[in-house]
């Protein structure tokens, strides 16, 4: 005999916290007024699951489990298929989140087509948001036709797996996993109970069946995506755009990558054709940069495997209020705020009455300290009223007593400098024991901030 109770729980529809009883902030992510009302069905059997797809293996010998099946499938665009460590991996399950308009679904229509016209993959795109004939006119504007590819407008769990249980593709795109629901459960789509339950649905069917399941995912106010710790740890590989949609460049981030490097970045360009690739981003970044103005530099960052120069521009000016801005772009603020104490410290400016405006150039997000230095002689630069050499790239990490601290991957920076036409480098004195460089970049090393300021005047 099956007996099933109905519990009534509240779902913080933020971060996914229960509790028996409505709260007006959430105790674990601080929101206010984001639990909802959630009705959850217990089903009390012995051996009955509420999973629509069983996901398990026999025990089996490390040794005995062949990995020849294990080939990646190239969908021929080189940035996604960086992001991901070489290409799709048959089997994972994917989330691509973003702002609206970000160009979500451009993208994955535009890999669709990709992976079923260069692979001669059967793959099909559900949407949940569009009809039929809105994704085949977003299509013809992309110029994409496929003998292999389908689409279905369905919302409904169980509908969908019916459709790829009948149509057997290789390639599912789900658009998007906040308007798909499950019948069986409560609440409304996008709430995090059906969100939840619904990828790990999913994400037993991808594994079941050997199929690539790409999830398109919304963000909340605060840019994360709705959901986030509950789909995080069920995907195998989160992306997300970063950038501002107002931006034509739009920056594409790796942030898990259970079969891939992470912290990975794409570049690419908004276009009435769809989203074209940025082989080369760092050219196009530099390529509006200023030469003769002060507080500019350029820095060279780490983005997973590689290197990216990015212009730094910083702008000190007398403030006309009694406290002084901070404002920070592409940056860490806190970070920043240090940067200009030990300025005001370790080399006496004075920077207390000085709004400071920094802003790294061409809407990156830098997350590593390895351009701390940069943006020190950036603001040195903007306060002192001097022009920093325009053919020089700064590294190098600042600590609390302006040392300047050594940095990883030193070699393939100074590489990518040299390569776009830059004749000199500031790099940490630690560095040079065992830099791996043979390039024609005059290096000089530099132990502090102050000696480092004073070399690129």
């Amino acid at each position: 005999m099956v007996k099933s109770k109905v519990k009534t729980i509240f779902r913080c529809q933020e971060c996914g916290y229960a509790s028996p009883k409505w709260l007006g902030k959430c105790p674990d992510c601080g929101k206010w007024n984001s639990l909802a009302e959630e009705k959850e069905a217990r089903i009390e059997a012995s051996g009955q699951a509420r999973s629509l797809i069983g996901f398990s293996s026999e025990v089996v010998n490390i040794n005995e489990i062949a990995t020849e099946n294990f080939t990646r499938l190239a969908t021929g665009i080189d940035e996604f298929d960086r992001m991901l460590g070489g290409g799709v991996v048959p089997g994972s399950l994917v989330l691509l989140g973003g702002q609206p308009g970000i160009g979500k679904s451009t993208l994955m229509l535009q890999v669709s087509a990709r992976l079923s016209n260069n692979n001669n993959l059967k793959t099909l795109y559900i949407s949940g948001e569009e009809s039929l004939s809105q994704v085949k006119n977003r299509a013809d504007r992309l110029k994409i036709k496929s003998e292999t590819l389908y689409l279905v407008s369905e919302t409904n769990l169980e509908n969908i797996l019916n459709a790829v249980t009948k149509v057997e593709p290789q390639v599912v795109v789900v658009d998007s996993i906040q308007t798909t629901y499950r019948q069986d459960l409560s609440g409304a789509p996008g709430s995090v109970g059906q969100v939840r339950e619904c990828a790990a649905e999913l994400l037993r069917f991808a594994k079941s069946r050997g199929i690539t399941i790409f999830l398109l995912g919304h963000v909340t106010k605060e840019g994360s995506i709705a959901g986030p710790r509950v789909l995080e740890h069920i995907v195998d590989t989160v992306l997300y755009f970063e950038t501002e949609r107002q931006q034509i460049f739009r920056v594409l981030r790796s942030y898990k990558n259970r079969f891939g490097p992470t912290s990975e970045i794409g570049v690419f360009e908004m276009k009435d054709d769809g989203l074209r690739e940025i082989k080369n981003p760092s050219e196009i970044f530099l390529q509006e940069r200023s030469k003769d103005t002060p507080g500019n530099v350029v820095v060279c960052t780490i983005e997973g495997t590689r290197p990216l120069l990015l212009e730094v521009q910083a702008l000190v000016t007398r403030t006309n209020f009694g406290l002084p801005r901070r404002m920070v772009t592409g940056y860490d603020l806190n970070r920043v705020i240090l940067l200009i104490a030990v300025l005001e410290k370790r080399l006496g400016l004075h920077l207390e009455s000085q709004d400071i405006f920094v802003n790294v150039v061409g809407g990156v997000k830098i997350k590593e300290t390895g351009i701390d230095l940069g943006i020190a002689c950036a603001i040195a630069s903007g306060h002192g009223n001097f022009v920093a050499s325009s053919d020089t790239v700064i590294l190098g990490e600042v600590g609390l007593s302006g040392e300047v601290r050594s940095i990883n991957q030193a070699g393939p920076r100074l590489n990518e400098a040299e390569k776009l036409g830059f004749k000199r480098a500031f790099v940490p004195k630690t560095n040079l024991k065992n830099l791996n460089y043979k390039g024609r970049l005059k290096i000089f090393g530099v132990s502090d901030v102050k000696e480092a300021i004073g070399g690129i005047k």
